[in-house]
């Protein structure tokens, strides 16, 4: 089978709601319960605060344009705080499932940052939906219905859930989508 596309390192993760127009995409605002910056669901597709980079458990282990295989440990970072993806044993706002906020500075942060990605194939293809599953706290990162009114109305609650189901698949939309030459030599990206 022909991979489609790589994910690295920049995307648009997006929950893809079967029959739905209006699928949240995964953002960055606000502060949470805990004191650390909020991480929403946002319609907007344009919405600048919607890119996360893709990053290995180490710089050294994630070289760029290598395919992410399905069970690999990364860490998300938000493209313009650089803020990773995070979550620990903090009861989020308006589900009181597990919070999920953005933690660190310039994409270091700690042990809670990490997620596995769990897809169906050997690698975590362009158009798959897929799940991240926390290392340390074995939540689902998940999206319901929850809204927050003032000050970021219309924005949905990202929780965490213990139970693998329909809120917690996300998907690529847009992004950087990197084919390696087959010729490591050879570079063929401007």
């Amino acid at each position: 089978m022909e991979q489609q596309g790589l994910i690295d390192p920049t995307v648009q993760l997006r929950l893809p709601e079967a029959g739905s127009e209006h699928c949240p995409y995964l953002g960055c605002d606000l502060r949470a319960g805990s004191g650390q910056q909020s991480v929403t669901g946002v319609e907007a597709s344009d919405d600048a605060n919607s890119y996360w980079r893709i990053r290995g458990k180490s710089d050294s282990s994630c070289q760029r344009g290598t395919p992410v295989k399905c069970g690999q440990a990364i860490r998300l970072t938000h493209v313009n705080t650089g803020k990773n993806l995070h979550t620990h044993h903090f009861p989020s706002p308006l589900s009181n499932n597990q919070e999920v906020s953005a933690f660190g500075d310039d994409g270091e942060g700690d042990d809670l940052d990490f997620w596995i990605v769990q897809c169906s194939g050997s690698y975590w293809e362009r158009e798959d939906a897929v799940r991240f599953k926390h290392v340390g706290t074995e939540v689902f990162l998940s999206i319901t219905g929850e809204q927050y009114g003032h000050p970021i109305r219309g924005q949905r609650e990202v929780h965490g859930m213990p139970a693998a189901n329909h809120h917690n698949y996300w998907k690529a939309m847009e992004g950087v989508f990197i084919k390696p030459s087959l010729d490591p030599a050879k570079h063929d990206e401007l």
